[in-house]
Order: structure tokens, then sequence, then C-alpha cells
């Protein structure tokens, strides 16, 4: 959430409530005088830069989350604290024609004039500031597409975009833009210029999709899950311009997004009509909290699917505070005024929520220790194996060990398919110019609500495969057996199981050695923290730094993973320009028999 200072809103004043999240800025250069312990005047600046200090120290990197499309001021029945009374056309876009009513694209009441010199210098002050006296290392833009709208259409060759560009400061720290408002055209995930990172809304609908088993959903997962370079590789932007996310501050939890199949936000006192309405939730069975052992078993096992999908696709993960703990909002998808027992976390952990926050430790690790699960560039595009060819870098298989076919793809009721990730053939070096090697996986992915039976591939692809993560599991961790090429593995009803087998080639190892002998509590021991960014900032791993669990009270935020190092420029050249998904387009499935579908 924003660190901005904010005002809270007088409607929610008077319902009792209060803005929890502060996207309601009324000052660009303070940090939120709330927020300080030892005072509010400019003891927060000295305690905003000493937090910036240490969790440098620490090997956590500091991206801000930023309003600069509207401010606190509301549209034209809204209080006069600022900008409106300094020069009110200047700052706020007015509608054409009748200057006495606001052009908003925000939702908020108003939107700032993004073509003004002014308003463009104040945005730029700010950012300038925050980076050069707090030593943030980047931010992430609320409702970006606001601040391209230079005119009436969103426009990537705005004033903002190229002022962005061309400055020495801005141009080198992270970028991350919420691509959409609610304007027309205001959706533009892919579409935002080289150095932008992208909130990438289409990943979070596939991913939701696809585990609810939702047919004609196979083709769309499997582009996101290897990085959206049908979104990015366009316009010569790598894996990390994609930041894959499940869920975020706003909407569901991910723990209530196997919980509930509709919002409940009677809190808000809005009568449930604030929120989004479409959510592309699975509430398991039951609606809300329930005791029937079967559902809660099933809802724990969903919630590890998207874990496990979320840290084992490629570009950056983005974790919203407290879904490695499931946390709950008690279905209340809009909980920006609810500063109580709502949005806190609880953290009198039951052994259910410990057994998750073990397996996300888990799962970060292996994501950490593995570059070919973290790839700086696209796959290559051409995935079909060829007799007087090595492996390529990736190929998709059916569940009978059979290359995936166009046929395949274009079934509808597709809901299994595996993916093998050739560590052999990760193309990029390392940052002393060396060969990388690593593992190879193979991902076997089933969101059937029946078990399905995959071959493994044959002994080309590997001899013996050790399983290291099977959602099946109560704890996600399997034994540690191994599986011979050509034999089956059954994975279970809406699960998916990683399996691994060592290098074939000599070189610089990127995978980290896992102790054979250790128990799935000992190893969770062993395999890190997660990161979990608190009181409005979203804190980023260094791209060599270890995991680290930041805990906190106050506004919970999301959580950047490692990946997001400093963005492209254009004299340091590109990845392919294509990628295996691209060769994809629908979906669908192999050899499953029609049976009745779940709700949805």
């Amino acid at each position: 959430m924003p660190v901005h200072q904010f005002v809270h809103d007088g409607v929610l004043h008077d319902r009792g409530l209060a803005n929890y999240w502060g996207y309601n800025t009324i000052g660009f250069f303070a940090p939120h005088n709330g927020y300080a312990a030892h005072g509010t005047r400019g003891q927060q600046v000295a305690e905003f830069k000493q937090m910036v200090k240490t969790l440098h120290a620490a090997g956590l990197e500091v991206i801000l989350d930023v309003v600069y499309n509207h401010t606190a001021e509301g549209n034209e029945k809204g209080p006069t604290l600022s900008f409106r009374g300094i020069d009110n056309c200047s700052y706020y876009r007015l509608v054409d024609g009748d200057w006495e009513h606001y052009y908003d694209t925000t939702g908020t009441g108003n939107s700032l004039l993004m073509r003004h010199p002014y308003v463009l210098q104040l945005i730029m002050d700010s950012l300038r500031y925050w980076v050069t006296e707090m030593h943030v290392d980047g931010f992430r833009f609320d409702l970006a597409a606001t601040l391209a709208r230079q005119f009436h259409e969103v426009d990537r060759l705005s004033a903002f975009f190229d002022l962005i560009q061309q400055d020495p400061v801005i141009s080198r720290v992270k970028l991350i833009a919420e691509p959409w408002d609610v304007g027309e055209g205001g959706y533009q995930v892919g579409n935002f210029p080289p150095l932008w990172s992208e909130w990438n809304g289409m990943y979070r609908d596939a991913v939701r999709d696809f585990w609810r088993g939702e047919d004609h959903t196979l083709g769309e997962f499997a582009s996101r899950l290897t990085g959206s370079s049908d979104l990015y590789a366009h316009s010569r932007r790598r894996p990390r311009a994609s930041v894959n996310f499940v869920t975020a501050h706003d909407g569901f939890t991910l723990r209530d997004l196997v919980s509930y199949n509709d919002k409940h936000n009677e809190a808000n006192g809005e009568h449930n009509r604030d929120g989004e309405s479409t959510n592309r939730s699975w509430n398991c069975g039951a609606e809300g909290a329930t005791r029937d052992p079967a559902v809660l078993e099933l809802r724990g096992r969903q919630q590890r699917n998207f874990l496990a999908t979320l840290l084992l696709s490629q570009g950056i993960p983005m974790l919203s505070h407290g879904d490695e703990l499931g946390r709950t909002q008690r279905g209340n998808n809009n909980a920006y005024c609810q500063d109580n027992e709502i949005s806190w976390i609880d953290w009198r952990l039951t052994e259910e929520q410990r057994d998750l926050l073990e397996f996300t430790r888990y799962v970060v690790r292996l994501r950490t220790g593995h570059p070919v699960l973290r790839r700086r560039r696209f796959f290559l595009g051409e995935t079909l194996t060829r007799a007087d060819q090595p492996l390529p870098d990736l190929v998709w298989l059916a569940p009978d060990a059979e290359e995936m076919t166009e046929d395949d793809w274009q079934r509808g009721d597709a809901h299994c398919v595996g993916v093998f990730l050739n560590g052999d053939a990760i193309a990029e070096p390392d940052p002393c110019g060396r060969s990388v090697v690593d593992d190879s996986f193979l991902l076997l992915l089933n969101s059937h609500w029946e078990p399905v039976d995959f071959r493994l591939p044959d002994a080309a692809y590997g001899e013996r495969w050790s399983a290291l993560i099977d959602t099946a599991d109560p704890e996600g961790i399997p034994d540690e057996s191994e599986h011979k090429a050509g034999t089956g593995l059954t994975v279970g009803a809406r699960s998916l199981v990683l399996l691994s087998r060592p290098s074939r080639k000599p070189g610089r190892r990127g995978g980290a050695a896992r102790s054979r002998s250790a128990t799935p509590a000992r190893r969770h021991r062993e395999l890190g923290a997660v990161v979990v960014a608190q009181n409005g900032l979203v804190a980023a791993l260094g791209q060599h730094a270890a995991p680290v669990q930041f805990r906190g009270t106050g506004a919970g935020l999301d959580v950047v993973d490692g990946e997001v190092d400093l963005p492209v420029r254009p004299d340091r050249g590109v990845g392919a320009a294509s990628s295996a998904p691209d060769s994809i387009r629908a979906t669908t499935s192999p050899r499953l028999r029609r049976t009745t579908s779940p709700p949805s």
C-alpha cells in the first residue's frame, strides 16, 4: 500500500470506518504521519530513512506503491485541500465543455491532468525525491494507464513515458505498472514500454481458471506459466516484464479464493455492492467456514497448487502478504476500509497454517536455487525434439509421454499436461560470462477432478527422477522416492508433481544441493523463509540474496521476488523474440475421458 501522506474519507468516518489502504494521497513528498512511531513533525522522515537502511542491510530492496493518478480531493463535491485551491484546471482533468465537472478514469472522482507541465514536474520531482533522498529502489504505479492518458486514449508515446525514459535517476530504478484503469481502453496488459514490468492480470485469470477446472484453459495457462512471451517479447522485453500474481491486496486472499464463490463485503457499509463480483473463485463445495474434512483438505491442496504454480512460473512472482499463512478476510474482497481483525494477521497459527508456511518456504528455496525456474530470457520457441539435435529447452508432454500435438491443445476438456524444463539448455551466461547449467525438471499438472496416470518420458530425458513436490500430500513434499524413465506415475486429482534429475553437462551449477536423508520437516527448516512486505512497502530480494522473512504489524502489502533486477536497457540486447507458448495457440489436453464437471 502507499506510504505517501493521505487523508481519511469523510464518508468512511461517518460510518465509523477508516481508509486502511491509503490510496487517498494529498502529499507526494511526505511519509504518512500515521505510520510514525516517534513523532509526526518530521520524525517520520528520519524513521523512513532508517527503515530503508535497515532493510537494505538485510538484503531487501524497497519498492513503493505510489498513487499519481488522482488525489484525495475527490470530485467537484469533494473538499478543497490543496491542488484544487491552487489551480484547479491545471492539476485536474475536466470534462470538455463542462469545466464544472471532472473527467475521471480512476473511479475516485478525479484524475490528474497528465499533459500539463506542472503536473508532470510534480510527479518527476516526487519520484526523484524518494530515490535520491529516501533511497528507495523502485515504484509500483497504481492505475498506471491513467498516467499515459495525455489526451483521451492511453498512449505509450505520452510525455510521461518520455520523461521517465530520459531521466538519469528514474530510468535506473525498478518500474512496475498496474497496467489498467477504469476508463475507455484502460486495460493495457502487455502494452507498456521496454523499461517497465507489469502486473500480469492475464496470468492471474488464467491460473485461477485452470485450477478451478474450467474448460479451454490449458493453452492460455501454458503461455502464462512460461513467462507470457506473447505479451512482452514483441516490445523486446524479457520474462521479468511479467509480475505474476494470483492474489493482491484488492480481491480475495488466497484462502478466501478457495473458500468463497461470492464476495461478502457487508462490513463495508455499502450493502455488498462494492468490490469485484467476478472473482474466478471456487469454494470447493461449501461457502465460507466449514468443518467438513473433505472440503478443508481440498482447500489446502488448492492453496498449495496456487503457491507452487506461482513460484515455478517464469517471470517475477508476487505473493500477497499472509497468503503463505492462510490469512482470511472472511470473504471480503474490498477491505480498503477495514482497519481491524478482517484485514489484520492473526499470528497464532494453526497446524495447517504452519504447514502451509513451511511449504511456501520450501518452494521459495527451490526457485532461488535453480536458475532454470527463473530464466532471464524466454524459451527459444522450438519445442519439438529432433533425432539429430539435443533436447530443446522446453518440451510439452501429454500424459502418455508423447509430445503435445495441435489436436491435444485444441481439446476443450484438456486439464492436464507435463512440461520438461531442460537445465542443460540455459542460453544466458552468469554475471561473469560463464555458462550456467542446472538440474532438469519435469512438472506434471492435473486440474482434472479425478487422478490422472502419467507415463514418464524415455531415458533421453532422464533415466531416474526424484520427486520434490506433490501438492496432493498434506505437506506438499513427498518421500524422496525415485521414478525410472518410462514408468507410470499417478498425479492426484487437482494437484501437481515436480520431479528433477541432475545435469548431464559440466559447468557452473545453479541448482542447490539437497540432503537426501533430511525429513520434510528438517528440509523445511533448511530451506529459508518467505518474504512478506508490511506497512506500505513492497520488499524485493536482491538477485543473489537468500530468502528472509520480514514480519511486522499494520497494513499488509505484496511481495516481489528477487528476480526484480534492473530493467532492460536499449543497449544491452534482448532475448529471443519468441517462446514455446507462442506455438500453443488454443488448448487442450489428451486422452481424458469425460465426466461431470464440478461446480465453479
